[in-house]
């Protein structure tokens, strides 16, 4: 009897060290300078990019895996939109099925709980399925292109899906 329940911890503790060496995710920080008085601070986990947690995301919901999350230190205006200094959870709103918007809701969120959209500030946002393939969560600030040519961008890499919104 003590022998099968020895063997079972050990079996147990490997299996359960195989499981965390296999698939790591990391806690990532990116901080950028968006102007003289403006620092943007990222703080992530590199969450496996599930292309079913998009796909099945409801019609006007805001949808953000793991929380990512956004500290300005100064407020920012992008076009029409202003970002009061403070933190935010970053996140998307899906309009239609390659049809979605960069939003930014501010303070915090319980597990499960749904946002308010009347609270998530949205930005202006340029939407691609086809910029490849992230297998986990990529979160950045960098130089837009294309129509953000010469704004400095929000951009959200989880799986095939491309989102990039305008923070200036």
């Amino acid at each position: 009897m003590k022998r099968s329940t020895a063997i079972c911890v050990v079996m147990f503790l490997f299996l359960g060290a195989a499981i965390v060496i296999a698939h790591p995710h990391i806690n990532k920080t990116v901080t950028a300078t968006i102007s003289e008085n403006v620092t943007a601070t990222i703080t992530y986990n590199t969450t496996h990019a599930n292309e079913d947690y998009a796909k099945n995301a409801a019609i006007g919901e805001f949808v953000t895996p793991r929380q990512p999350r956004l500290k300005l230190s100064g407020d920012l205006t992008a076009g029409t939109v202003t970002i009061p200094a403070g933190e935010y959870i970053i996140g998307a709103i899906k309009n239609g099925e390659n049809d979605w918007v960069m939003g930014l809701f501010p303070g915090t969120l319980n597990r499960g709980a749904k946002a308010e959209l009347a609270k998530v500030i949205k930005l202006e946002s340029m939407f691609s399925a086809s910029a490849g393939t992230a297998p986990h969560m990529l979160v950045d600030i960098s130089p837009g292109s294309g129509k953000f040519e010469g704004r400095i961008v929000l951009t959200l890499h989880f799986g095939s899906l491309f989102l990039a919104g305008a923070l200036n």
